[in-house]
């Protein structure tokens, strides 16, 4: 069981971290492009320039050569949760095996195929442009690191397997000798997982789109969109563009569209990454294939090892702060970095001695599903999507190849899917949000202490389909 009040010797351990993505504090990242300095019209606008945006914009200007584009980020490139993620790139459209075949069984095969393809393109598009950013398909392993987690891997598995999934399960003998921790009591493998260096993914993109002659504007907050008839006009600042065709891909941020405020809540997760490991540090945990790796509790950790040798892990806390909604001083939460911090040792005790350089925070667009679901505003010119719960980096493109067909009133196997013509349940409103978010992660803690024990309001959310992750 992991801790849950942080030691001092976590706060210590913590005390003199660079509060900054590790991904995003690098000499190479580029230059900020100019905010919009003028009033255009244009064929097509994204709103967003993180993955959803950056791919969207992608592969219209690949079908469309022609269109003018127009891609409008309120902060930097990458500045939101594709530069502060994991770095993990799942096959998974729905936020994990067991979460989409709990709510589309049916669909499962169709879900499972269509993601390990828009992963295999993925791959295919990185290695194309030549984009440099440490794609590695290293496969991802979930580990129980209680007994009672053993047998949902075993029964996982055992699904997995029925929907030919090459995934396969670990002993603990097994597990232990890929990756040496003592918690570990068995796990699943799955193949098709990729880990990268998600803010370098970001830029390499940007820089096609460049080539491409897409128009990007950085530090170009929308504020307001109006429908005017046959356009929809995008208010920034003093200026303005206008388009018959929008793709909004804001996702934590603040919503431009009233529904979309009961349909998410952005819930903050934290990260750590350590100095690099020593020959011998390296040496006794193993992890040649650098997989990434996620243990199976309610309240999980994820963790990879980078390119130049350090160990990126993150997760556990999903902290709601509200109606304050998304603040930059949200990126730093002390006790969660401590708490990480002993949750790191505890996981691999023989490196107690590793320090850590960077901690940071982002938003996640959660929603009470788990996974992206899409809608149409402004008479069918606008198309949102939203509510990817982590596991969005590689459900991104598919999001945006989804998002040109909706936009685009083109019927096709994506659109036809139910999880795309269906949405989440909605939140409820303040303050009931807020005390049925603390009551669930409450539960959900509980659950993690009682050997997975699941109380009658977890039961009930269950039986709803709903619930509430990071």
């Amino acid at each position: 069981m992991f801790s849950a009040t942080p030691s001092q010797d976590g706060y210590h351990k913590t005390a003199s971290l660079v509060h900054e993505s590790f991904w995003l504090d690098n000499p190479d990242r580029p230059q900020a492009r100019p905010a919009l300095g003028a009033t255009l019209d244009a064929d097509l606008v994204v709103i967003g320039a993180g993955f959803t945006g950056l791919w969207s914009a992608l592969e219209a200007a690949v079908e469309h050569p022609k269109w003018s584009i127009v891609l409008l980020e309120g902060d930097r490139i990458a500045g939101g949760a594709s530069g502060r993620n994991g770095g993990f790139v799942a096959a998974s459209l729905t936020h994990g095996f067991s979460n989409g075949l709990t709510r589309w069984p049916n669909e499962m095969p169709e879900l499972l195929r269509l993601g390990s393809q828009n992963l295999a393109q993925m791959s295919e598009r990185v290695v194309q442009l030549g984009i440099a950013c440490d794609w590695l398909m290293s496969g991802e392993i979930d580990v129980a690191t209680e007994e009672y987690q053993v047998k949902d891997l075993v029964d996982a598995h055992a699904e997995m397997v029925e929907l030919g999934v090459s995934a396969y399960y670990l002993t603990a003998e097994e597990i232990q000798a890929r990756v040496n921790s003592p918690l570990y009591r068995g796990a699943l493998f799955d193949p098709d997982v990729a880990i990268v260096d998600p803010a370098r993914l970001a830029w390499g993109l940007a820089r096609e789109l460049d080539r491409l002659g897409v128009s990007i504007y950085e530090n170009s907050a929308v504020t307001n969109l109006e429908d005017r008839g046959s356009l929809v006009r995008l208010q920034v600042g003093a200026h303005s563009v206008s388009s018959s065709r929008v793709i909004l891909a804001t996702n934590a941020y603040p919503p431009l569209l009233n529904r979309l405020k009961h349909l998410i809540v952005p819930v903050y997760d934290y990260v750590l990454v350590t100095e690099p490991l020593t020959v011998a540090q390296r040496e006794s945990i193993g992890w040649l294939g650098r997989e990434g790796v996620g243990d199976a509790g309610n309240l999980f950790h994820y963790y990879r090892v980078t390119e130049d040798g350090r160990i990126l892990f993150g997760g556990y806390d999903a902290v709601y702060h509200g109606k304050d909604s998304v603040r930059p001083e949200f990126d730093t939460d002390t006790e969660s970095f401590a708490r990480l911090a002993d949750h790191f040792v505890q996981t691999f005790p023989q490196l107690v001695a590793v320090n850590f350089t960077h901690g940071w925070g982002g938003a996640i667009d959660t929603c009470s599903r788990f996974s992206a679901f899409w809608g149409k505003a402004h008479h069918g010119k606008t198309v949102y999507v939203a509510g990817f719960t982590g596991l969005g980096v590689g459900a991104s493109r598919f999001a945006a190849l989804t998002s040109l067909d909706l936009l685009l009133g083109r019927k096709t196997e994506r659109t036809a899917l139910h999880m795309v013509q269906t949405k989440p349940l909605p939140f409820p409103p303040e303050p009931f949000r807020s005390w049925v978010i603390t009551w669930t992660t409450n539960s959900l803690k509980k659950a993690d202490r009682e050997n997975g024990k699941r109380n009658l309001w977890l039961r009930l959310l269950d039986s709803l389909g709903v619930g509430f992750d990071s």
